[in-house]
C-alpha cells in the first residue's frame, strides 16, 4: 500500500511540474511576429525557393517552441509550411474552423489590408483539443498571398 501511495505522489509531482513546463513551450505574439518579420527578410535575402524549403525543413532555425512558418500565395495554396510538409501545393481555400469561419482565404484578406492578427478555432497539436488560435499574417515580399505565424490563445 505504500508503495503504491508513493508511486501516486511521484506520478502527481511529476504532472505539476510538466504542466507548467508544457505551459512555457507556447509562443508569444510577440514571438510569432518576430518570426514572420523574419520569415519575410529571409525570402528577400535566399529569394523564394529556399526560403520555403528553409521554413518547411530547418527546424532548428524556423520552429521556436510551437511557433512555425507557413506561405500560402494567393490561390490560398500552400508554398511552405513549418508545421506539416504533406501540405506542400495543396489548395486550402475551403479550409474552415469549427465554426464554419473560413481559415486561409481570412488570412489572405488580412495581409491585402496591410497584415495583422486573424482569429480562429483550430485543433490544438498537443491537447488535440480544439482551440482559440490567433495567426499573425502579412503578405510575402512580392506581394501575393501571406506569410503566417500562429499562437493559441
Amino acid at each position: 500500500m505504500q508503495y503504491t501511495s508513493r508511486i501516486a505522489a511521484t506520478l502527481l509531482t511529476a504532472a505539476c511540474f510538466a504542466l507548467p513546463a508544457a505551459a512555457q513551450e507556447r509562443g508569444t505574439k510577440e514571438e510569432a511576429k518576430a518570426m514572420a518579420d523574419a520569415a519575410f527578410e529571409h525570402i528577400k535575402k535566399v529569394g523564394t525557393q529556399k526560403a520555403y524549403a528553409d521554413f518547411t525543413t530547418d527546424k532548428a532555425a524556423w520552429t521556436k517552441k510551437d511557433l512555425y512558418v507557413m506561405v500560402y500565395d494567393s490561390k490560398a495554396v500552400v508554398l511552405a509550411h513549418g508545421g506539416n510538409d504533406k501540405l506542400l501545393g495543396k489548395d486550402m481555400s475551403a479550409v474552415k474552423d469549427g465554426n464554419g469561419k473560413p481559415v486561409v482565404t481570412g488570412l489572405i484578406d488580412i495581409a491585402a489590408k496591410g497584415g495583422g492578427w486573424y482569429d480562429y478555432d483550430w485543433p490544438d497539436p498537443i491537447s488535440k483539443k480544439m482551440m482559440a488560435k490567433s495567426t499573425y499574417a502579412r503578405k510575402q515580399p512580392n506581394g501575393e498571398g501571406f506569410i503566417g505565424v500562429g499562437i493559441y490563445r
